[in-house]
């Protein structure tokens, strides 16, 4: 079923909310409920609210489909993402931990995705100069993803930026 996205603009200001609970979630507390939790409840709640509704509450969030990269199986990832022009960007962050989430393997292995009921291709950003422009714009839409870059650096590992093509 798509749904319609939101176009999300990287240069609109956060409120004191929205920068509260980014901070949260760099806690310890924080990644583990994002990773054990929300990861599994966003893609149900995203599908039962038509994509009104994730535990990133003021973040925006859609769901990416993907097809595993061994399996062919179809998997559902609820991602935080902002629009550059019409293409989505997306962060392979993973909380910062030390491996890349499983959907950016799996984007990696077919460029062909769904991200909010729309057909895209992935394309990870390799150009230095153009990382550092959407990283920049990144941490407008998500101050928690400055941290998880330290902390996937820390355990040897650049968390990559996905742009999202549509067809």
């Amino acid at each position: 079923m798509a749904t319609s996205l939101k176009h999300v603009d990287p240069t609109e200001p956060l409120s004191r909310f929205a920068r509260a609970y980014a901070a949260l979630s760099t806690t310890g507390v924080g990644r583990f409920i994002s990773r054990h939790l929300c990861w599994g409840l966003d893609p149900i709640l995203l599908r039962l609210t038509s994509g009104r509704l994730a535990s990133t509450l003021v973040f925006p969030t859609a769901v990416l489909e993907t097809l595993g990269a061994r399996s062919g199986v179809g998997r559902r990832n609820a991602v935080i993402y902002f629009n550059d022009g019409t293409d989505v960007i997306i962060a392979a962050s993973n909380a910062g931990a030390t491996r890349h989430p499983d959907w950016y393997y799996n984007l990696r292995a077919h460029r062909e995705v769904a991200f909010g009921g729309m057909r895209m291709n992935a394309v990870v950003v390799d150009d230095e100069a153009e990382r550092s422009r959407l990283w920049a714009l990144a941490d407008r839409v998500f101050p928690a993803y400055a941290t998880y870059r330290v902390s996937a650096a820390d355990a040897g590992r650049s968390i990559p930026l996905v742009r999202l093509v549509p067809w």
